[in-house]
């Protein structure tokens, strides 16, 4: 199934999405192109964004903020995710539900991605109607969103490592 299709079904169904990725095997080429994916999405959803500063008098011109982004979001992010999947991968071992690294990686990284969409509404508005009321509480739906995604997927690698062990 295409990623366009895994995305929409991802928010009918996210556990059935996580469980067909999971039967693939171990594909941590595929878990990083989820991740190096949905960094440049969220990378372009900065545009607008960054756009609407620059003609507003930002001190910095609109290319070194671009530039700056896809640092951010193209070099860091990727990173930083990386050490959030293991933190996640540790918190589940504490909470006695152990799941694997690649699987607290590719739940996070999935989710990121599924959640990416959504990062694209907020950029536009962010672009078109700038910092309020409204960005910031479509801000916090996404966020909300995303973490919702997340706990689907990481639930789902719980019990597919559960019913993997017995």
């Amino acid at each position: 199934m295409s990623i366009t299709a895994n995305i929409a079904r991802s928010w009918r169904n996210p556990q059935a999405v996580m469980r067909r990725l999971l039967a693939g095997g171990k594909r941590e080429d595929q878990a990083l192109m989820f991740l190096m994916g949905a960094c440049f999405i969220i990378f372009i959803a900065q545009w607008p964004r960054l756009t609407r500063l620059s003609q507003e008098g930002a001190e910095a011109p609109l290319q070194a903020m671009l530039g700056g982004a896809m640092f951010a979001w193209l070099f860091i992010a990727p990173l930083l995710f990386y050490g959030i999947a293991a933190l996640l991968r540790l918190l589940f071992v504490a909470l006695r539900r152990p799941i694997g690294w690649y699987e607290a990686r590719l739940a996070l990284f999935w989710s990121l991605l599924a959640a990416s969409p959504l990062w694209l509404l907020n950029g536009l508005l962010n672009g078109l109607v700038g910092q309020g009321l409204v960005t910031v509480v479509i801000g916090f739906a996404i966020l909300a969103a995303f973490f919702w995604l997340l706990a689907m997927m990481l639930a789902t690698a719980a019990l597919e490592a559960r019913a993997a062990k017995s």
